[in-house]
């Protein structure tokens, strides 16, 4: 019995083995699969910025206000930020087939460009500082910086869809 038992944890261990070796000699990504994945990447990213925008906005336009939602969801946009510059400078996919928004300015201005996710970051902590106060005034009254650091990098190196 001892030794079916150890000739299956032979032959089991020799499968996974042979697995891992298999997965790790696959060949590397193409330069297209690298830019559409870093493209993927970035929407992510974007997409969780709109995830936590998306309530603060909506407290803005009259839904309930919740201090303590828009103080939380104004520090991970202050969190998400600094990753943007990184997240573009990371591939240049200006010369790939990759479905983007981003104008290529982005690569051309690199500095412009991180100064704009510099203002989201400063705005979002200025405006989760407010929020952590309680006075939905204040707060409300606060989202308009928070929201102009979005409109003004929208305004200059994304595609207007608008």
């Amino acid at each position: 019995m001892i030794k079916k038992a150890l000739v299956l944890i032979s032959a089991l261990a020799m499968l996974v083995s042979g697995t891992l070796f298999t997965a790790s000699a696959q060949d590397e990504p193409t330069p297209a699969q690298r830019a559409a994945g870093a493209a993927e990447t970035r929407q992510s990213v974007f997409k969780l910025l709109y995830f936590n925008l998306i309530p603060i906005a909506g407290m803005a336009q009259g839904a309930p206000f919740d201090a303590e939602l828009a103080e939380k969801n104004a520090r991970n946009i202050a969190a998400l930020a600094p990753m943007i510059p990184d997240l573009f400078s990371a591939m240049d996919t200006r010369d790939f087939d990759v479905e983007t928004e981003a104008l290529d300015v982005i690569w051309e201005d690199s500095a412009g460009f991180a100064e704009k996710a510099q203002a989201l970051f400063e705005g979002a902590n200025a405006f989760a500082e407010v929020a952590a106060g309680g006075d939905m005034a204040a707060t409300l009254g606060a989202f308009r910086g928070l929201g102009g650091s979005c409109g003004n990098c929208h305004d200059d190196f994304r595609v207007d869809n608008d």
